[in-house]
């Protein structure tokens, strides 16, 4: 029998602070990023043709062509080592994530690309520097290289960070996002407990009818807006080689306002829930469910919309704040086992049956609700059910 998942331990955490640019510091950030980005696509470049002649190219080969890159070009020597061996770091990962999954014979849906090149017209400057390529003086951001930047500081750092990221949105902001120890700040103990179960009618089902996360949609209440300013970019796309005009710079960036708005409403609606689950429940059984194959199904507008793996996420955080007891429960067989009785349905149900009911002990009652509370059965959090009667079929074989 497989055991859930524990979430536990802190870990680390980031802050994010807008930053005040001066035309100065732009000039030194975007030719650090020129820069970065050389490095990038050189990797790329490096990878593909050791792959195809048959070779491999791990992260401490490209470390020390790096070191052959400086040496030979003046350019690149004269901007900071430390940014440029933190984006030969990014791709490392970033291609090793890409061969696990291809190893693990995931659909191509569900993969992580290779590593691509990286357009100046397309990508985003971000640079990350560690400890030692930022300083922060007199409540500045001093980055290797002289590039001194303005933090707009809405609250204190709980405590002195390792590393900074600058990076820049679509909507052509700068942020510093800083890594620091996440700050532990227990609760008071309830002695209650909660399932979670993600959908799309609704965004998480919980055991408890007044904790419920419902779809509040705001993607599909901004559609008509963004369709306006897509149709405004649409008209005015500007050939290859040409410069975009004015009124197409204007309509892109009105998209890209609409895009922020929604994606902040989401984030402040699933923070202030994920605070009220961990507030009021000690444990916490959540079902361990990764929605990317719904972006090939019907339903794929309504599950982006609803940004399942950003509640997920922002529980699982909430919950390492507050130290809860959070376990992630595989979703095999929650939607036909009988949370009452441990019962497993002949068949599967299919999305438009929304009532479960069990043959054995002819419990009725709504799908996720028995779904929520068969999170709680797998997780051991509740092992007896309505009647305080365990579960009469064992877990093993089960995926849990």
């Amino acid at each position: 029998m497989k055991v859930p998942q524990e979430v536990e331990g802190a870990g680390y955490v980031r802050y994010a602070f807008r930053l005040r640019v001066s035309s100065t510091a732009l000039a030194l950030l975007l030719a650090e990023w020129d820069r970065c980005r050389w490095v990038w696509n050189q990797c790329v470049a490096v990878s593909k043709a050791v792959h195809k002649a048959g070779g491999k190219c791990g992260p401490a080969a490209l470390d020390r062509m790096l070191t052959g890159w400086r040496a030979e070009h003046e350019w690149l020597r004269s901007g900071g080592s430390v940014p440029q061996q933190q984006i030969v770091r990014d791709f490392g990962r970033s291609r090793a994530k890409a061969w696990k999954d291809t190893k693990a014979r995931l659909p191509m849906r569900q993969r992580a690309g290779m590593p691509k090149f990286k357009k100046k017209a397309l990508a985003d400057p971000t640079l990350n520097y560690t400890r030692r390529g930022f300083r922060l003086r007199d409540g500045r951001l001093c980055l290797a290289g002289g590039v001194v930047l303005t933090v707009v500081w809405s609250r204190e750092l709980p405590d002195e960070p390792s590393s900074v990221r600058a990076h820049r949105d679509s909507l052509g902001h700068w942020y510093a996002s800083f890594v620091v120890p996440a700050q532990i700040e227990p609760l008071p103990r309830t002695g209650a407990a909660i399932g979670v179960d993600w959908g799309v009618k609704e965004i998480a089902t919980t055991s408890s009818d007044a904790h419920d996360l419902p779809h509040p949609e705001y993607g599909k209440s901004a559609a008509g807006k963004l369709a306006r300013y897509q149709r405004m970019m649409a008209r005015r796309k500007p050939e290859r080689g040409h410069v975009a005009s004015k009124g197409y710079r204007r309509a892109k960036q009105g998209a890209a306002r609409v895009h922020k708005k929604i994606a902040r409403q989401r984030q402040d609606a699933t923070r202030k829930w994920a605070k009220r689950i961990t507030r009021d429940f000690d444990r916490i059984a959540v079902e361990d469910f990764r929605p990317r194959f719904l972006a090939s199904s019907t339903m794929a507008r309504k599950a982006a919309d609803a940004a399942v793996s950003a509640a997920k996420h922002e529980l699982i955080t909430m919950a390492r704040k507050h130290t809860r007891d959070l376990r992630l429960v595989h979703p095999a067989h929650t939607t036909t086992d009988c949370a009452r009785c441990g019962a497993r349905a002949k068949h599967a149900l299919q999305l438009s049956e929304r009532t479960y009911t069990c043959t054995v002990c002819g419990a009725v009652s709504p799908r996720d609700k028995n779904s929520a509370r068969m999170m709680l059965v797998r997780a051991g959090l509740d092992p007896a059910g309505a009647d305080r009667v365990r579960p009469d079929r064992s877990l093993s074989g089960r995926a849990a």
